[in-house]
């Protein structure tokens, strides 16, 4: 494509990208078969599915995926496709399944596991067999507690989130529960949306609030390179939490030191989730392009699961902090996309503090270019 260009070219003196690559209706819809169809892309909790039956639709590259608990106690992902005619299966977002899916156009009838098990009059036609037909499975994998689908059939699970292996064992993201979740809808291009999250130096401008619990040149980043970038920023004293008090808001999360409960910790897992660790609390973020310069983002605070029964639960003071702070983000970002969508608008330089999101350019150029 005579858009995309060389990698290299940002590596020394790294320069935001051209203006294109966030206004151009060609560029967005190579996004969604160079990174969004080949990449891990977080589509929720495990909680989501409590019980065998339970199921949501997730839209990935443009396809509508199943994702589900079989009989088994097994997740599965499958495309929303019966094999017979094409009709998509399940209408809802979310619901529960008994033991199968039935098409409600012409009844063709899957057990949770994908197999084809009902297929009225086709056994009148000659050398039909059911073992032909099962539903279109999609790779799945499960991160600490989250869910991701992956279209691209010959991905390396294991060897993708290698990196993050054991890294926040001691948070418990796996048992954490969600007791909050807000939608966002943005004017503004995906990327915009990431490159913000990966840099403070937007933020004595933009978030009063955070800055004075969060001093942004507080921290360092560990993870500086590839998919997985970030690291922690330093709790202001007296400040115990990222909340609007200061004060914590519910339980230690886990077992941590007398560091970890001074940090708070923020990566971006490419190319579309966002997870921020507190002592108290969790929040992790997706984010969903709709069109070239609009994203809907979903936002989730967790906690430990005994926290919302314990005394002084006040997640409220956590929401409200975040809501405020991606509020003043969302507004920036937008802003940010009017501007670059002027004729005069052209790439300006990095400073050193914002190293990460030059590096997450590369990692994206690198798979829009699918090396």
């Amino acid at each position: 494509m005579t858009f995309l260009k060389t990698v290299e070219s940002y590596r020394q003196g790294a320069r935001t990208l051209p203006g294109r690559y966030y206004t151009s209706a060609e560029v967005f819809a190579e996004e969604q078969e160079r990174v969004f169809a080949r990449h891990w892309i977080c589509v929720g909790r495990d909680s989501a599915l409590e019980q065998p039956g339970d199921y949501f639709v997730a839209r990935v590259a443009g396809e509508s995926i199943i994702v589900l608990r079989d009989q088994s106690g097994e997740r599965r992902a499958y495309y929303n496709v019966c094999r017979h005619r094409g009709t998509r299966l399940c209408e809802a977002a979310s619901g529960h399944l008994s033991e199968t899916i039935q098409c409600p156009y012409h009844a063709w009838t899957y057990a949770l596991d994908g197999r084809l098990i009902g297929a009225p009059h086709m056994n009148e036609v000659e050398g039909f067999d059911k073992k032909s037909y099962p539903l279109h499975r999609v790779p799945l994998a499960e991160w600490e507690g989250f869910l991701f689908v992956n279209l691209d059939p010959s991905v390396d699970t294991a060897q993708w989130f290698a990196p993050l292996s054991g890294r926040f064992s001691r948070y418990n993201l796996p048992l954490l529960t969600t007791v909050r979740r807000i939608e966002y809808d943005v004017r503004a291009n995906w990327k915009l949306i990431l490159q913000n999250y990966n840099e403070c130096l937007h933020c004595p401008t933009i978030h009063p609030e955070l800055s004075t619990k969060l001093p942004y040149t507080s921290g360092a980043n560990d993870l500086i390179e590839g998919p997985f970038l970030g690291g922690y920023m330093e709790i202001k004293a007296p400040n115990e939490s990222a909340t609007m008090t200061g004060r914590a808001c519910a339980l230690p999360l886990g077992k941590l030191d007398g560091t970890d409960q001074r940090r708070a910790f923020y990566y971006a897992l490419f190319p579309s989730m966002m997870l921020s660790l507190h002592p108290d609390y969790a929040v992790f973020y997706t984010v969903w392009p709709k069109s070239a310069n609009e994203s809907r983002v979903v936002c989730e605070w967790m906690v430990h699961p005994d926290a919302p029964r314990a005394t002084g639960y006040n997640i409220h003071d956590a929401e409200e902090f975040w809501d405020r702070t991606n509020r003043q983000d969302w507004h920036i970002c937008e802003q940010s996309q009017l501007g670059i969508s002027s004729r005069v608008y052209a790439p300006g330089p990095y400073s050193p503090r914002e190293s990460i999101p030059a590096a997450w350019d590369r990692t994206y150029l690198r798979a829009l270019e699918g090396s």
